[in-house]
């Protein structure tokens, strides 16, 4: 199953087939991240950078800041959520949940 993943409305949307699903302006709990010095960041989304899928996963890299420190940048890829293999239908993951940003997860290409 192909997942159609776009940003929309200069970065505060992303898509999910053809569905606007996970907007900005959400408050992010990051660990385990090189974002900024804070061991646990609050970080405020401002704005999508780049957005893909990787198999059932919908990510991006996000820009914004840590509301705690105030350090702004962009983040490794984040899991926005999944997409269902058998509806297509996507969950969103919980934005206020702990994640950890990492290096986005590639697909094998064939020869």
């Amino acid at each position: 199953m192909t997942t159609a993943v776009h940003q929309l409305d200069d970065g505060a949307w992303v898509s999910v087939n053809d569905s606007r699903e996970v907007n900005v302006s959400d408050l992010w709990r990051l660990a385990r991240h090189d974002f900024c010095p804070c061991r646990l960041a609050d970080f405020l989304a401002e704005g999508f950078v780049e957005v893909g899928a990787d198999g059932a996963a919908v990510e991006a890299r996000v820009a914004g800041q840590c509301i705690q420190c105030g350090s702004s940048g962009v983040t490794d890829w984040l899991t926005l959520g999944h997409v269902d293999a058998e509806t297509a239908e996507f969950r969103p993951v919980v934005p206020a949940s702990v994640h950890v940003p990492g290096r986005r997860r590639r697909l094998a290409t064939p020869p």
